[in-house]
């Protein structure tokens, strides 16, 4: 990791960084869903992006453009507030995600970012560093169908924000039950130099 070696670099290869839909959305504590973790979230997030660096980051956004003819339809009517144009400022990344990556961001309309152009960056089986809102949401549903396409991934669970502490703790658990495909390491474990 430019330089770093850490619990993570035990896995071959080096590592990506998939930051996971850091939008104001998120992160507004006036917002429905904004967690109340995001702030030192972001600033371990920052620490590893500056320690993988901008071309090994990847930033997701989750965009309002499901088919409301589906589930999704559903969904929207449930959570009016984010039933609005993608355009809306409320999907802008924070500001302290805007200077993570180098590359456009990955925007879908699912919680699960996992996918063709996600692979298409990051290859078939990465190394996966993970990180970003919400743990027990776009989080969790990433992961698991990372791990499920054969991706190595390390869930940084100080650098995921929870939508509450309880639902935080039980999808960790969740994603734990995933080992040795999923482990789950903190951002000191990530960037600790190795012996």
């Amino acid at each position: 990791m430019s330089g770093t070696k850490g619990r993570a670099a035990s896995r071959a290869g080096d590592p990506w960084l998939l930051v996971i839909d850091p939008q104001r959305i998120f992160a507004d504590a006036d917002s429905p869903w904004g967690s109340p973790f995001f702030p030192e979230a972001m600033e371990h997030t920052a620490r590893l992006a500056a320690a993988v660096g901008p071309g090994r980051t990847v930033v997701t956004r989750w965009l309002p453009t499901a088919d409301r003819d589906t589930s999704w339809g559903d969904y929207f009517a449930a959570w009016p507030h984010a039933d609005v144009p993608a355009t809306d400022a409320r999907f802008d990344l924070v500001p302290g995600a805007r200077g993570l990556s180098s590359r456009p961001t990955v925007d879908l309309p699912t919680f699960g970012k996992w996918g063709t152009p996600l692979a298409g960056i990051v290859g078939q089986a990465p190394r996966l560093l993970v990180a970003g809102v919400s743990t027990d949401c776009c989080v969790i549903s990433t992961v698991l169908a990372a791990a499920d396409a054969g991706a190595h991934i390390d869930v940084v669970t100080d650098a995921c924000a929870a939508s509450t502490t309880e639902d935080g703790a039980a999808a960790l658990q969740v994603m734990g039950l995933f080992a040795p495909q999923v482990r789950l390491v903190t951002s000191a474990e990530v960037l600790a130099p190795t012996p």
